[in-house]
């Protein structure tokens, strides 16, 4: 029984989600852009120079109309055209800076916000390689995958985009509204109580329209989910003839989404419209009013067009500030999650008993090798007395009293002890849940044991480092995975060093390399999602030929062959049976018939061995083996 699954999707981040700590995570962001300080220097200033640019330009309006244009009205003079053009060409002038100083800051925030996410990713996968197995099987696969997809996209679109924006929105509205104040501050009062009346409306509107949206996405979540089943089930469908009873519960699931659409469109369609009224009254009562005091003399022309283009610009930053707001703190709530993955505390690896290359003299002697010799040993360094002992490689594994649990109030195996000599077949039997893969796993140091002591060759495996401890061992699993590559890059990889001769032999001893010389490109033939250009019997062949190429003492067979057919399956266990010669090697199967020549034969019940022997033994007992093999009792 292996600890909770990582199978799934991931929930990604929850609507509305909030950071928890905002400022922490915010100074944690930029110490990864720390060494780039000079460019945030620079992109500060720049998003400055392009916000007040962008209010000073607006304020040329009133120089051109007061002081240029209108004295030439009814006496135009050279002078006052030279005038004119200059006026005109200083405020291009600070529209092109203030459009150069924008795409300088977006180009250099991109730069800058790219080198981090690359640093951050980077941290990211090298913690997740470091990460124990207990963490992926507490975890689905998919709230991983969401911490690189939508949690990293989040904080990518908000260092690139968001933050600058927000930023510039920010000094923009407080230039717009000094500027204003300057103008008039009584059309200002008037501007602002009109946009406060706005924001309500519209907060009315949008209210209302989310709620209607939400009803929707669920009904159509709703609709979706019922038009998979009954694609998926369409032949139980025909068989019971249940074909209009499926229409009439479409129809109905149909109607609920028609009506919620309908509702959250409608509000939709009228936000903008509602919007654009909205602000074409707002600017026309502020236009006329601002007439008002025009003609009254209060106000000049000049001062009157550049304060309206100001209302324009006063409500465009706040809606922008509003929306980056929102996506800020998604991003920060994102990057809460990705750091909740690196600050994981990675897999304690205590040991220090090392494999290495080994020579063996006619007297038993065995000393180091600098060179790779086919034959391997563990370094002992016994800390004690400062000596060190070589112990050769075996593959001799014994359990002595091991009780182990996943989660502390919860025991998988109790008082387990058994005993592998080196080259002996070892099977694991019982109903699921039972414990097989819970000892398979120990004997990898996936995870370790509170009570008792598993030995390898006769040393504490929680001595041995972990890395040195696995490159002794290879498993083929039931679920095979093949990763992008040739097939030649897949067997390799149970030997990262291995020579073409090397991969081709370890294929011809799993028996694969007869399907293997048929496929298109041969070994150098292109393996995509996870092998399914290939069948499940020959993906299961190049897993066993990927233990081979590793030529371990050990083996573990792990329902190696419960998903295929009789015929395959009589392919792989010839593979496997060349495989195991001379090798540890511990089965577990639910086919009783794959495990009839072990030496020995362990039946589980919750945890405990309570049956061993060989095939025939076992028979003799007629226990539960014997209920198992002859079916009176079947695996669960």
């Amino acid at each position: 029984m292996a600890g909770p699954n990582g199978g799934g999707r991931g929930r990604g981040m929850k609507p509305g989600e909030k950071p928890k700590n905002v400022f922490s995570t915010i100074k944690r962001i930029f110490s990864y852009m720390s060494e780039y300080k000079a460019f945030l220097v620079l992109v500060v200033v720049f998003i400055v120079i392009s916000a007040l640019a962008q209010v000073a330009g607006t304020s040329f309006l009133q120089r051109i109309i007061d002081d240029d244009i209108k004295p030439m009205i009814g006496n135009k003079t050279s002078e006052g055209m030279h005038k004119f053009i200059k006026t005109l060409a200083t405020m291009a002038g600070v529209y092109v800076i203030g459009a150069l100083s924008t795409f300088c800051y977006a180009r250099i925030m991109l730069n800058v916000s790219t080198k981090a996410l690359y640093k951050i990713r980077v941290e990211l996968f090298n913690k997740m390689e470091s990460l124990p197995v207990r963490f992926f099987d507490t975890h689905t696969h998919g709230e991983v995958m969401s911490r690189y997809t939508n949690d990293v996209d989040t904080l990518r679109e908000m260092l690139s985009n968001s933050l600058a924006s927000f930023i510039s929105a920010g000094i923009t509205v407080t230039g717009v509204f000094i500027m204003m104040c300057y103008y008039s501050w009584q059309l200002t009062i008037i501007v602002i109580v009109l946009f406060f009346v706005i924001v309500n409306i519209t907060k009315f509107i949008g209210t209302r329209s989310g709620a209607y949206f939400k009803a929707q996405q669920k009904a159509l979540g709703a609709a979706n989910g019922y038009i998979e089943e009954m694609i998926e089930g369409v032949k139980v469908v025909k068989v019971f003839c249940h074909e209009n009873e499926a229409k009439t519960d479409f129809d109905k699931i149909n109607d609920e989404l028609r009506d919620a659409a309908t509702k959250a469109n409608f509000f939709a369609s009228i936000m903008g419209p509602v919007m654009n009224n909205l602000s074409y009254i707002h600017y026309a009562v502020t236009a006329i009013i601002g007439g008002v005091m025009a003609i009254n003399g209060i106000l000049t022309v000049g001062v009157i067009i550049a304060f309206l283009q100001y209302t324009r610009n006063f409500a465009m930053p706040i809606q922008q500030i509003s929306q980056q707001f929102n996506s800020v703190l998604s991003a920060l709530a994102g990057a809460e999650r990705v750091f909740s993955i690196i600050d994981e505390e990675p897999e304690v690896d205590d040991g220090y008993v090392t494999l290495v290359n080994a020579n063996v003299d006619e007297n038993g002697n065995i000393t180091e090798s600098d060179k790779r010799t086919g034959v391997w040993a563990w370094k002992h360094p016994h800390q004690a007395t400062g000596e060190v002992t070589y112990t050769k490689l075996e593959g001799r594994v014994e359990f002595d009293d091991v009780t182990f649990g996943y989660e502390p109030e919860k025991t998988v195996l109790n008082g387990i002890s058994l005993y592998a000599k080196a080259g002996q077949k070892i099977a694991f039997v019982g109903s699921t849940g039972a414990g097989k893969t819970t000892i398979t796993n120990l004997i990898n140091r996936f995870y370790d044991v509170p009570d008792g002591k598993i030995r390898y060759d006769g040393i504490n495996i929680n001595k041995i480092k972990k890395a040195d401890l696995r490159r002794s061992l290879s498993m083929v699993l039931q679920d095979t995975h093949l990763f992008t590559g040739t097939v030649m890059d897949n067997i390799r990889f149970g030997k990262l060093d291995a020579t073409d001769e090397e991969v081709i032999k370890a294929s011809k001893l799993a028996n694969a390399h007869s399907f293997v010389k048929h496929l298109p490109e041969g070994y150098d033939t292109m393996i995509t999602g996870d092998g399914a250009n290939l069948s499940q019997g020959q993906r299961q062949l190049l897993a066993i030929a990927r233990a081979a190429v590793a030529d371990p003492p050990v083996l573990i067979l792990d329902e190696a062959t419960s998903s295929i057919d009789t015929r395959t399956e009589a392919l792989i266990e010839k593979g496997m049976d060349s495989l195991m010669k001379g090798r540890t090697v511990f089965v577990i199967a639910h086919r009783l018939s794959t495990v009839r020549n072990s030496n020995a034969i362990m039946v589980l019940e919750h945890g405990k061995i309570i049956e061993r022997g060989d095939h025939d033994s076992l028979i003799e007992q007629k226990g539960k083996y014997y209920q198992l093999y002859t079916g009176m009792f079947e695996l669960s």
